[in-house]
Order: C-alpha cells, then structure tokens, then sequence
C-alpha cells in the first residue's frame, strides 16, 4: 500500500490525516513539554527547544511511514501510528502522541485510537494490535483500556527516566475483543 492511499479517519473532535510539509511550523509551535517527553519515556534533562529542523525531521518521518497520521483538532496536536505492520502474522502495534499539553486528559487520544482500531480490524483485517507504555504513564494506559486493550506482560527495568528504572507494559487487543466492545457499545 502507498502512504498516498492512507484514509482521512474522521472522529467527533479529531481528525487523523496524512501530514503535509507544513506540518513542521505547528509542530514547533506546540514545542517540546518535558512531562509529555518524559511520559514517552524520555529524561527531562533530554528536553531541548523543538527547532525548525527537528520539526521538519519529524514530519518527513511520518511522511516516510506508511501507516502514520496527525493529529488535528481545530489545529494539529500530535500523531499516531501503526508500526510492524506484519500482513502475513495480522499484525501491528500502535503508538500515540499528543504534543498539545491542553489537549491531555480530554479523551481526544481516546478517540484517535479508536478510529485506527477501526481502521486496522475493519479495513487491514488484522488480528491483534499491540501497544508498550512506561508504568507511570497513567493517563495512557487508562485511555488504552478504554478502547479494550488488556494489560499482556510487564518488561521489568525496560526504559531509564531521570536517572532510574520503570517497566514497560505491554497491552493488546485482539480482533474479536475489539468487535465485542463495539457491539456492547451500540
């Protein structure tokens, strides 16, 4: 599949699209927020100013990625993927970001995984989606068990923060899972 045939995957109060070139003046314009980084599982001694160069990488990343959207509501807030997309396996993970430090805790990630859940069951026709988290990322995997994704294993000492060890968690949704909730849901 070419990125260029990726869908419009329209929401309530998101939409997720192909990033455009201008993307990168937004994304430096939403900066870098050391607790989002370090919620990603980077170090806030690692946070520097989001340059007009790093956004211009950041966008042309996605570009390159054949299952990446942005983010937008009203304006772009972040990204989300589907990465090791295995067709043979039915098969990907997902990972999110919100950017947008206002737009935390509002269930927009909530519902931009859920348009690409939709879109990786319904329209790929895979089986399984997983998801890793540090442990202390709280708002994450709360918003991941919203839209059914169940705690599968813990990597114990997987990610260094600020000088000391966290575990990763490793949480997945299977096909039939997923179509469960939708249906308990209408």
């Amino acid at each position: 599949m070419s990125s260029a045939t990726l869908p419009i995957l329209t929401g309530q109060r998101v939409t997720l699209r192909r990033p455009r070139g201008e993307d990168f003046k937004t994304r430096v314009t939403l900066g870098t927020d050391a607790e989002i980084i370090r919620m990603y599982g980077g170090s806030r001694s690692e946070v520097r100013p989001m340059t007009e160069e790093e956004a211009r990488r950041w966008v042309q990343q996605l570009l390159d990625h054949d299952y990446a959207w942005v983010i937008e509501s009203d304006t772009l807030i972040g990204h989300i993927r589907l990465d090791r997309l295995d067709l043979r396996d039915m098969r990907a993970s997902l990972a999110i970001g919100i950017d947008d430090k206002a737009q935390l805790g509002i269930g927009l990630g909530t519902e931009a995984i859920g348009l690409v859940l939709d879109y990786a069951f319904n329209v790929l026709k895979l089986h399984r989606i997983s998801v890793r988290v540090i442990d202390y990322n709280l708002r994450a995997i709360c918003a991941y068990r919203k839209c059914g994704f169940v705690v599968e294993g813990r990597e114990r000492e997987a990610a260094f923060v600020d000088g000391r060890w966290y575990d990763d968690i490793m949480m997945g949704i299977l096909d039939r899972e997923y179509r469960h909730l939708r249906s308990s849901k209408s």
